[in-house]
């Protein structure tokens, strides 16, 4: 079953899979308030959490990011929440290895490959159709059994001073000509970097996502330790290009100004380098609090924390008619592939492709 893909990518057998990761993937680190802040892989899963609330929820976003969210929702409706922090593919393992036995009322992912996962064992219940219906259908489980949050677009981040707009590729895949040689960055144990590469197998097929990876590397593409990490090189000349998702930029200039000399270039070509990724929440289903559950995605979705995901951390409002950062490309004009989000959690096939490549060791 595709779980098992997900969930041996972190080397996390279901009878230990609250140990610390065993292989370098990374969490993808959220853009938060513009400042730096740790990797969300850096602890796989709390071990603070204490239950007893009216709802149990299993985040996958730091606390630092949907912690004033939650306490929101919990002073407006009353409904006393208990918040288990950690990395979302290793929440994701977490919950199948209790199975019916979970706390977890609701399952809040940073990405749409981890609710796939859990997904694919049937621990999810379907969630009401005027909830799913604040979200396109791309951005929700075929099935009803999840629901977009946030969108996170894969864009190419670059220094205007070294590289003219129109020299910017309408496709990654053009990333291995001469004129990018030595002059890009990307973050290969990244969360979302690795989304990117699942995305690019299930539209290109492996053998040609091998291909170009071996071609970036022999084009001297650099190696970063994350999203942000790239940004910051870009900015500074030590990269003219780089692959990020596209809010770390707009923290970076909330913290520096508008003078930060980096613009991010959204691709045209419809492929994996367009992607757009969703956080997402499922409500679980052996939840004993399933009003409760619902009431909390409903809020998700509602009209203030949709601005508040625009505002605070620069991604896309899910919901129609919230408006995203007015500096983003709209959503809808995003050439964006046509891909079923939930069969991003073949991260195993991948990591086995990237080491193929040997992207990593």
């Amino acid at each position: 079953m595709k779980i098992r893909n997900y969930l041996g990518v972190l080397g996390l057998a279901v009878a230990t899979v609250t140990a610390m990761l065993a292989f370098a993937c990374g969490g993808d680190d959220d853009a938060g308030n513009g400042t730096i802040t740790p990797s969300e892989s850096s602890t796989a899963v709390s071990t603070t959490f204490t239950s007893g609330g009216d709802l149990t929820i299993y985040s996958g976003r730091s606390e630092a990011l949907v912690g004033p969210l939650l306490k929101e929702f919990e002073d407006k409706s009353g409904i006393k929440v208990s918040v288990k922090y950690g990395d979302t593919a290793a929440l994701a393992a977490l919950i199948v290895e209790e199975g019916s036995k979970s706390p977890a009322d609701v399952f809040f992912a940073q990405d749409a490959g981890a609710l796939g996962a859990v997904n694919d064992r049937k621990l999810f219940e379907k969630l009401p159709d005027d909830l799913l219906g604040k979200v396109d259908p791309k951005f929700r489980s075929p099935a009803g059994t999840w629901v977009g949050i946030s969108g996170r677009a894969r864009v190419i981040v670059y220094n205007p001073e070294l590289v003219k707009a129109d020299e910017l590729p309408a496709s990654v895949k053009d990333l291995t000509g001469a004129r990018w040689k030595g002059h890009m960055g990307w973050a290969p144990t990244n969360g979302s970097f690795q989304a990117f590469v699942t995305a690019f197998r299930k539209l290109e097929g492996d053998p040609a996502t091998e291909t170009w990876l071996k071609a970036m590397k022999s084009n001297g593409v650099r190696e970063y330790a994350d999203n942000r990490a790239i940004v910051a090189a870009v900015a500074a000349g030590e990269i003219q290009v780089g692959l990020v998702n596209h809010y770390y930029l707009y923290g970076f200039i909330k913290d520096q100004g508008d003078s930060f000399q980096a613009k991010n270039y959204f691709t045209t070509a419809e492929d994996a380098g367009s992607l757009v990724n969703a956080a997402g929440a499922g409500m679980l289903a052996s939840s004993k609090h399933k009003d409760q559950a619902r009431a909390l995605i409903s809020y998700l979705l509602d009209k203030e924390a949709q601005e508040y995901f625009a505002a605070e951390t620069f991604e896309y409002p899910l919901v129609d008619g919230i408006a995203a950062d007015p500096r983003l490309t709209p959503l809808g004009e995003l050439k964006h592939p046509a891909i079923d989000l939930s069969d991003l959690d073949d991260l195993e096939g991948t990591l086995k492709l990237l080491r193929a490549a040997r992207v990593l060791p």
